[in-house]
């Protein structure tokens, strides 16, 4: 049996020794890579740099009417967003009027702000400069597959247009078709000033038809790249009302990288004293705990990595906060085992009780801060919910290892030390029984 055990525990302080070089220093073999944990995760804004901006819709609407002219807004911030390629954009309703953007690691921050702060306006305009339709029409636009005469398939962009526009375009598009000049047909697409596409309405000598259903598509032998950056453009276009830009911050990345690996040097470091405290202090259990808080980091950043999160300066007080509340855990278990000791038990007993004890304080302090989290993470917004994620991982893993992992290494020790040195769990002979 302790054979068993011990090749048991050699095998889990190989895979956690393993794992941690891995996070530490990554590993490429052939095409298939490990990147260090630090690099695994994405950052935030104030890490990575970047760009934030506040902006304020200029309108009279309330209720339940400014609330949807805002989620459309904040949709359509998000289509801009998307074309300049930004990975995972912070975009949020702030009160009842404003929306906050946040763009991490962009190139080029002026031509982010001067994308996203523009009141863009979409035109679709005939050879007689009269509007006839504009972006608050274009109910939607997409990409679509029609079939030609030929039979074969053509990509074009599809438009569907709300009951305004709809009229409009039957009108014209009916009027157009009369033309016999192409050029005359042809209704510009125009967005900030920019045509950004000059379809020719069909003539009625090609059996062109005024449309009347509030559905068209624009065909011109588009690639599918040309077909959804157009449709994207016109998406784009079509914002509902007039946002003011409030506030503008473009943060460097310098400061924000210098930051980070001040605050990873101080999360290292953090943990090592930690881990000597624990040592120190609880000798056999204080070495699990330890193994315990690296287990904790390797958990929270695979999570982090794996859910995307971004890595804030709050989203690592987070953590550090989530390592201290791993620590309280440990240490409340710990002394249970130590009175159980004192009280004259054997230490296997005393470690079965001190963790049955010791469960409910453990519960309790941690279930309160992750309510905290959630709380945060739901109502807060930018760095408060940055703060919010990361507190919540970090006590979910804080509870796995300390409830789980912990125990389980500690009653594996205690089965190949034979449990029968209370020196080696923190208590002294001389008020042992």
């Amino acid at each position: 049996m302790k054979v068993k055990n011990t090749i048991l525990l050699l095998l889990i302080l190989s895979i956690v020794a393993g794992s941690t070089f891995l996070a530490l220093n990554g590993i490429k073999v052939g095409k298939y890579e490990v990147v260090k944990a630090k690099d695994a995760i994405d950052l935030g804004l104030d890490l990575a740099g970047g760009v934030y901006v506040v902006l304020e819709a200029q309108t009279d609407a309330k209720g339940a009417e400014l609330q949807k002219i805002m989620e459309q807004t904040k949709t359509i911030i998000n289509e801009r967003v998307n074309a300049l390629g930004v990975s995972e954009p912070n975009i949020a309703i702030e009160g009842n009027n404003r929306i906050r953007v946040e763009l991490a690691g962009i190139d080029d921050p002026q031509k982010a702000i001067e994308l996203i702060g523009k009141t863009a306006q979409l035109q679709f305009v005939d050879p007689d400069k009269n509007i006839v339709l504009t972006g608050k029409n274009v109910v939607g636009s997409e990409v679509q597959y029609h079939n030609t005469e030929l039979g074969q398939q053509e990509i074009v962009v599809g438009l569907e247009l709300d009951k305004e526009g709809t009229k409009n375009f039957a009108e014209a598009t009916g009027r157009l078709t009369l033309e016999k000049n192409r050029e005359d047909r042809i209704i510009y697409i125009i967005l900030d000033d920019q045509i950004i596409s000059y379809p020719a309405v069909q003539s009625a000598e090609e059996g062109g038809t005024a449309i009347t259903d509030g559905k068209a598509v624009i065909s011109g032998g588009f690639t599918l790249e040309e077909a959804s950056e157009l449709s994207a453009l016109i998406r784009a276009g079509a914002l509902p009302v007039e946002m003011k830009e409030l506030q503008t911050s473009i943060i460097g990345p310098t400061l924000g990288l210098e930051a980070y690996e001040k605050s990873v040097k101080a999360v290292g470091i953090a943990l090592l004293i930690i881990m000597i405290f624990m040592i120190v202090m609880y000798r056999l259990p204080g070495f699990v705990a330890s193994i315990g808080l690296i287990v904790y980091t390797l958990i929270t950043v695979l999570a982090m990595s794996s859910l995307g999160v971004k890595l804030t300066l709050p989203g690592i007080a987070g953590l550090i906060l989530s390592i201290g509340m791993a620590v309280d855990a440990n240490v409340i278990i710990f002394e249970r085992i130590k009175e159980e000791i004192r009280m004259g038990k054997s230490i296997r007993t005393a470690v079965d009780a001190g963790f049955k004890r010791a469960l409910t304080s453990v519960m309790d302090s941690n279930i309160t801060t992750l309510i905290a989290g959630v709380v945060l993470y739901y109502f807060g917004i930018g760095p408060i919910k940055g703060f919010g994620v990361t507190l919540i991982i970090g006590i979910v893993a804080s509870m796995i290892t300390a409830v789980i992992i912990s125990k389980y290494l500690l009653k594996l020790i205690v089965s190949l030390t034979g449990g029968k040195n209370p020196k080696l769990y923190g208590v002294n002979r001389e008020v042992e029984r």
